[in-house]
């Protein structure tokens, strides 16, 4: 009985440190993404200057003072993270970010928002060396945070084992059952906390958000093909580019998992930016097309998307898709779908055309993934696009409870098991009046 206490003593003792260490492992990864969501934050900050001074139009004041209230934030958070590690190092590095921020807001950015010029030659050449010492800056404080994160990592593993070692050593006096139900417990505790780790934390940093839109409802739903890490290559945004202009993007990343996951955010934050440049949605997708080419260095990868302008005053929507044929308008008495306008993303340099459809009141936009045309039955047979807008057509008229409805149906067609990603975005004008046609 002795041995026993002593056995079960440890074992608590061991799981107290492990959770321990995966706590400490937990807030070094959502430090990283902090940082990142910093460097994201700063960017929209120089981008909204930007459209303050080509345009003189206040809402990008707004978004500028949003971007700014965000980033301290989130340079709150990794500094109490640092603080926590004690790391010295990489906590005066932050300060030393947050000090030169300090001075690009003080230096470039209230001059021009007190006094804005219609000349940007001077910004751009001020801000390089602020934006490369920041990148340099984030970079080192990124560099740290990695290797603490290694670390931990190493130590939880190595925690495991010598948790299992000993369980192993005491349960073989109490039998081969103990021994089995001790193992499976190990394989569990490791699951459990690598889907906590993946899901709760890059779910958090990667998964699509939305904003509201004027004279719009906006549902939105996603599914990924993976049961243990929810997250994936697909993503649907919602961008507003001024107070009657929203940008729209739906885009298939090819792959899976946490490596396309990390791509949609290049995917989303680069179509924003090109898009405050660009009115026209097919330069936007070419300008995309061609910064992938020179970014993305891996000849496999490819994208099919759409990018979108809505005009929340009359309804009026300008898009460009590039190989994205999973795109409808969901009208009172029909579905239509929207044509491509040109090739895949990473295939091959190619100019976009621009198509519009005009939008009435109680119209929705369901842009969607191929998780739904290629919706498997048991049996193997895909949705395909004709039940696709058929399902559409017999859904419910409200964005959020249209976007439910078909996220359910998938599940529900796959048996719980879809073995594609989906994401779904659903945009329904109600007009100025809020009203249905």
């Amino acid at each position: 009985m002795f041995v026993l206490l002593i056995a079960v003593e440890g074992a608590f003792q061991t799981r107290a440190s492990i959770a321990d260490t995966f706590n400490r492992e937990a807030e070094m990864q959502r430090a990283q993404i902090d940082l990142q969501e910093m460097l994201r934050l700063q960017i929209n900050e120089e981008n909204s200057l930007r459209g303050f001074v080509l345009t003189r139009d206040p809402f990008y004041v707004q978004q500028y003072a949003l971007a700014s209230a965000q980033w301290a934030a989130k340079e709150t958070a990794v500094h109490n993270a640092l603080v926590d590690e004690r790391l010295g190092t990489a906590l005066q590095m932050l300060d030393e970010y947050d000090t030169v921020q300090t001075r690009w807001r003080r230096e470039i950015a209230l001059p021009l928002l007190t006094r804005p010029r219609s000349e940007l030659v001077e910004l751009d050449k001020k801000n390089k060396a602020f934006v490369d010492y920041q990148a340099q800056t984030a970079d080192g404080v990124r560099a740290i945070l990695v290797v603490t994160s290694a670390a931990l990592v190493r130590s939880t593993q190595d925690q495991i084992n010598r948790s299992s070692y000993m369980r192993a050593f005491w349960l073989l006096i109490f039998g081969l059952l103990a021994i089995l139900f001790n193992a499976y417990g190990s394989r569990l505790t490791r699951e459990l906390h690598e889907e906590r780790m993946v899901s709760d934390v890059l779910q958090e940093a990667f998964r699509s958000a939305h904003v509201p839109v004027p004279n719009c409802e906006i549902g939105a739903r996603y599914l990924s093909a993976s049961a243990r890490l929810r997250v994936g290559g697909d993503v649907y945004d919602v961008f507003l580019l001024s107070e009657k202009r929203a940008l729209l993007l739906i885009a298939d990343v090819s792959g899976k998992g946490v490596d396309a996951a990390v791509l949609t955010a290049f995917v989303r934050f680069t179509v924003r930016s090109i898009a405050l440049r660009h009115v026209d949605p097919g330069n936007i997708l070419t300008e995309f097309n061609e910064t992938f080419g020179r970014t993305v260095d891996n000849p496999s990868l490819f994208i099919t998307m759409l990018v979108g302008v809505l005009d929340c005053s009359d309804g009026s929507f300008t898009y460009a898709s590039a190989g994205h044929d999973s795109a409808y308008v969901r009208r009172s008495t029909s579905v239509e779908s929207l044509p491509v306008t040109g090739p895949l993303v990473g295939v091959i340099e190619a100019t976009y055309g621009t198509k519009s459809v005009q939008l009435a009141v109680g119209d929705a936009l369901v842009l969607a993934t191929d998780g739904l045309t290629e919706a498997r039955a048991r049996s193997g047979e895909l949705l395909g696009e004709r039940a696709a807008m058929d399902l559409i057509g017999a859904a419910p008229r409200e964005a959020q409870a249209l976007a439910d409805y078909l996220a359910v149906h998938v599940r529900k067609r796959s048996g719980n098991r879809p073995t594609d990603d989906l994401a779904l975005l659903v945009v329904r004008y109600a007009g100025e009046d809020g009203g249905d046609a």
